[in-house]
């Protein structure tokens, strides 16, 4: 398979900059590291975005997300390996990504739930965690940007 471009947020480079300021700020809004790779692992995996499920793979790897959790992502629901906390944000972030699945995308209950582990500026990071791997495995996906290839 081949690349259709580069990403478009690297060719239009005042693209990358605020996206960069984004990710700054979901990381300092106080969720667990590991939580917000399996969210980006998660969330890229149900869009089938290779290149965001590769590096996703990697960077929750360095952040200390064991095998058997990497693995088992796809059923965390099944799955022993994850928290409840985790899986309050698994959960949302499958509700907040697959927003045409149901007439309620995302609903009381699982938002309920993600309220109850996190507070205010916690969701705001969990949310624009969620935004900004949906905004990427997009750009990736129809680019066809290949698993790898950013490093």
């Amino acid at each position: 398979m081949q690349s259709r471009m580069q990403n478009p947020a690297a060719v239009l480079s005042d693209a990358m900059q605020p996206i960069q300021h984004l990710l700054k700020a979901v990381h300092s809004g106080g969720v667990d590291g590991q939580t917000l790779e399996l969210v980006h692992l998660r969330v890229s995996q149900i869009n089938g975005c290779s290149a965001c499920v590769d590096g996703g793979a990697r960077k929750a790897r360095k952040a200390g997300v064991s095998d058997e959790r990497l693995a088992t992502v796809a059923a965390w629901r099944e799955a022993p390996y994850f928290t409840e906390e985790e899986r309050a944000a698994l959960a949302l972030a499958e509700a907040a990504t697959r927003l045409a699945d149901r007439p309620d995308a995302v609903s009381d209950e699982v938002w309920d739930t993600a309220a109850t582990y996190f507070d205010e500026k916690q969701l705001a990071a969990l949310v624009l965690m969620i935004g900004v791997t949906n905004l990427f495995n997009r750009l990736n996906a129809t680019t066809r940007q290949i698993a790898g290839a950013w490093g």
